[in-house]
């Protein structure tokens, strides 16, 4: 049966001696009251709530999914139960602006609260991941009329939010977008000017369900005098149902459901066909700049995706080894291990122990790049220094596509390796295995398929700027590698210099040939986006090894069986994961030639 605790000593670990949070908070005026022992305490009942309400409904939701019946959806049974049990513990606004209800937490810390959530139950975290993106971009671009009268709502969990993108003719390619926004005479409830919106949006997580009394979505959408491509593209807020004087959700808007995608996995997760008949908005943002605006939602919901990768991964793990703790099969290489019993324990054999340090390896490097991630983007917004805020923007700029690709693409490995661990169990339902696979795959596909995230690597943050983006970060390692000369871990250090060093030798040479062949680009995206996601958990990794040294020295607070695990964990990465870089770098190196030779005419040609 699938198991999870929320990791938690690994979270304060992460947070209080890797980041050292409290002195991070207290350096912003916005979080200095916030300290590492309330962190803890929200830590502690949020792994308390969504292992009591949500990990018991994992399975049964998957296997009933969501309804699409007269054109309404109903989520799976216990899903609304959930979510009121959230709103009334004020979950929904743990990041949020506290000028409109919302608790200002920083993000070094509500990272940790989307892992538990993606870990117990991928279907329902989607509702309040794409609510606190919404909230995030009204925030940051609504009208403060807007903001008052919706950011209380929507933090409160009262109603929720979506994002509305994708039409049935255009994925990635947004310039292509049809739906129109016409004006109307008069104003809406909050002050606004009016517009109405027709046009069909598809793939829309949260678009209908049974869970709130109003959805809010925010809809990409032409005005009659919007110029062609992405430069002609406005944002709308339209709710699914219009406020009436006082506020309050009223009579119907031109929102429909036309039915529910039926999926691979997330089944919990309302997927919805949407349609917009007149319905009623209002404008967020500058007409022609909806684009700009809905990056910010969409940057924020690139790192939860990631998170859900990285959720996914442990709590796969974690089941996993429960399982192999219980399973018996074949005798130890070098003998009997319990020759009282019939068998051995399956984490005798090499082959066992090597998936399981791959996941654990891979899971405890991605929530210290999560943490690290999370850390730039408070300090990008709260710090008081101007140049921290640069320094921090850079670094996010940067890591934001990685975030998203590199911890979902080693999410959905993890998931694969803990399934082929139980062995023919792991194909069967009830163990929960199959399950993890199916909903760690949909991360490497949605908000920016991971190609595209690549791409976006490669062209804006690196070839764009000519690797300065890149630079700024060697100099920032290599300064730490300086700093810290354990001789306890000095073969350590020599590795991640040299895994740093042919990142420095693939970014030059990509630079150079791409600058005569826009096509080389695009053919080292993906192993250049691996390359340097392996070479930033190398860096993590290793500063996670100097604190567990430090530890060890001064009777830290994890313990010492916690600190030596963690230096074991980390050598494995560094000597079997790490060395991947070389064959990364070969990779890029060989160019688009091959890539680009075979005729199009020749990919499985039709007889």
């Amino acid at each position: 049966m699938a198991y999870y605790q929320a990791p938690l000593r690994d979270m304060r670990f992460v947070l209080n001696e890797v980041f050292q949070a409290g002195d991070e908070w207290a350096a912003m005026p916005a979080t200095r009251e916030l300290t590492p022992d309330l962190a803890d305490a929200i830590l502690e009942e949020a792994a308390r709530l969504t292992r009591a309400e949500l990990f018991p409904l994992n399975q049964s939701a998957d296997a009933q999914g969501c309804r699409f019946e007269a054109g309404r959806v109903a989520t799976p049974d216990g899903f609304k139960e959930a979510r009121r049990t959230l709103a009334e513990g004020g979950w929904f606004g743990l990041g949020g602006n506290p000028e409109h209800g919302g608790q200002g937490m920083p993000k070094l810390l509500t990272v940790a609260f989307e892992e538990m959530l993606y870990a117990t139950n991928t279907g329902f975290a989607l509702y309040p991941a794409l609510n606190t993106g919404a909230t995030l971009l009204l925030d940051h671009h609504a009208p403060e009329p807007v903001k008052r009268v919706y950011l209380p709502r929507m933090y409160a969990g009262e109603w929720l939010g979506t994002m509305c993108l994708t039409e049935p003719h255009c994925g990635t390619d947004l310039g292509l977008i049809r739906t129109r926004a016409e004006p109307l005479p008069g104003e809406d409830t909050t002050g606004q000017a009016r517009y109405a919106l027709t046009g069909s949006k598809i793939w829309i997580t949260g678009g209908e369900h049974d869970m709130v009394d109003n959805i809010v979505h925010l809809v990409l959408a032409r005005l009659p005098d919007a110029p062609a491509g992405t430069r002609g593209i406005s944002l709308f807020l339209v709710p699914r149902r219009k406020l009436d004087a006082a506020g309050e959700p009223g009579e119907t808007n031109g929102v429909s459901c036309g039915g529910l995608e039926h999926k691979m996995g997330i089944k919990g997760s309302a997927t919805c066909v949407m349609h917009f008949d007149a319905a009623e908005g209002v404008l967020i943002g500058e007409p022609h700049q909806g684009l700009a605006a809905m990056f910010t939602m969409m940057n924020y919901e690139r790192l939860s995706i990631g998170l859900q990768g990285l959720g996914l991964g442990e709590v796969a793990g974690q089941s996993a080894m429960d399982f192999a703790r219980q399973r018996r099969q074949g005798r130890a290489p070098q003998g009997a291990a319990e020759p009282d019993q019939p068998a051995d324990p399956i984490l005798v054999h090499p082959d066992v122990r090597r998936m399981a340090l791959d996941i654990r390896a891979w899971n405890e490097g991605g929530r210290a790049f999560a943490g690290f991630v999370a850390g730039q983007l408070d300090r990008a917004r709260l710090h008081p220094d101007a140049a921290v805020r640069e320094d921090a923007e850079a670094l996010v700029a940067l890591l934001t596509p990685v975030a998203k690709a590199f911890l979902t693409d080693r999410g959905f490995d993890v998931t694969v390796e803990a399934q082929q661990l139980y062995g023919g169990n792991g194909y069967c339902v009830e163990w929960g295995a199959e399950q993890y696979v199916r909903d760690a795959r949909i991360a490497m596909i949605y908000e920016g398929t991971n190609g595209i995230q690549a791409m976006d690597l490669v062209g804006r943050k690196l070839f764009r700027n000519q690797g300065a983006l890149v630079a700024r970060l060697v100099e920032r390692v290599r300064s730490e590698l300086d700093a810290q000369r354990d001789p306890e871990l000095a073969d350590e250090r020599r590795r991640v210099s040299e895994a740093v060093t042919g990142l420095e030798r693939a970014t030059s040479a990509l630079l150079a040939r791409a600058r005569g062949d826009a096509a080389e680009l695009g053919a080292a995206a993906a192993g250049y986006l691996s390359l340097l996601g392996h070479v930033v958990y190398a860096w993590l990794w290793w500063r996670m090894m100097t604190t567990a040294r430090q530890g060890l020295q001064q009777q830290g607070p994890s313990g010492d069986a916690f600190y030596r695990a963690k230096l074991a964990v980390g050598r494995y990465f560094l000597t079997r994961l790490l060395p991947r870089v070389e064959s990364l770098e070969q990779e890029i190196g060989a160019g688009a030639e091959t890539l680009m030779a075979l005729p199009e005419e020749a990919f499985y040609p039709r007889d």
